[in-house]
């Protein structure tokens, strides 16, 4: 018997409840196969369901990854034993990782960025073209050498591309101000532009302000949310910055 698009559905948001998370992204695999071959829509309800199964997958694997990075350096486990263990168990992981992002950006470049329904819909296109700027930047975490750079210029790119769709998007569009968030962390967090990641944060923030009066009861919890973690990143950077500043003048004076 043939599976269809709702039945894919309904499998994806009972593996959600069960926070079967692989699972879950197995179902919305075929999902989104599905909508391209019958022409369909991909609503919010897909989106999000897409979203939600890959990002705990993705996000499972990269919380194992800084925990046993970090435990690596500490010196109780330098120990040749300890050390090779560790080494597998971060090489297992960052195989899962790039799989789990590969999966994502093949659906993505086959199956939902060449879609009409996309194509024509410029919020979704943004929506999407963000996800393919950070699965790219997820394993841009986890590379080194030649694959890192790829990574970072496919990262860029796709956020780069966004961001010049998303200038016809109202400031406070819960998908525009997402986008500004995941550019600015890229650009923290693996370019180590720090002045350039305050700087775009603090650009939507502030734009989003101005526009306040003007936005939906719809988009309200969203926006507002994306609003505070800006804002809440700029604090943390221009503080970390003033930080360094302090530090390197106090190295200066002891020279």
């Amino acid at each position: 018997m043939t599976k269809t698009f709702d039945y894919y559905i309904f499998c994806a948001k009972m593996a959600e409840r069960a926070e079967r998370y692989d699972e879950m992204a197995k179902s919305m695999k075929e999902a989104i196969k599905l909508t391209q071959e019958g022409d369909l829509a991909i609503g919010p309800e897909t989106r999000n369901l897409f979203s939600v199964a890959y990002k705990n997958m993705a996000g499972a694997r990269r919380a194992s990854w800084r925990i046993l990075s970090a435990e690596r350096q500490k010196p109780e486990n330098s120990s040749d034993e300890r050390s090779n263990k560790l080494i597998t168990y971060i090489s297992d992981i960052e195989t899962e990782l790039k799989n789990i992002c590969d999966d994502v950006l093949d659906l993505l470049e086959n199956y939902i960025l060449n879609s009409n329904k996309v194509i024509n819909d410029k919020e979704l296109t943004v929506y999407f073209l963000k996800m393919k700027g950070d699965y790219h930047r997820y394993k841009a975490e986890v590379e080194t050498g030649e694959e890192l750079t790829i990574s970072i210029n496919a990262s860029g790119k796709a956020y780069e591309d966004a961001m010049e769709i998303a200038v016809t998007l109202p400031p406070t569009s819960p998908v525009k101000l997402g986008l500004a968030l995941n550019y600015s962390v890229f650009y923290y967090e693996i370019l180590k532009q720090f002045e350039r990641a305050c700087a775009l944060a603090k650009a939507a923030f502030d734009e989003a302000i101005t526009d306040l009066d003007r936005l939906s009861e719809e988009n309200y919890k969203d926006s507002t949310l994306i609003m505070q973690l800006l804002r809440d990143n700029i604090t943390l950077w221009s503080n970390k910055e003033e930080e360094e500043e302090e530090a390197m003048e106090r190295e200066n004076e002891y020279q």
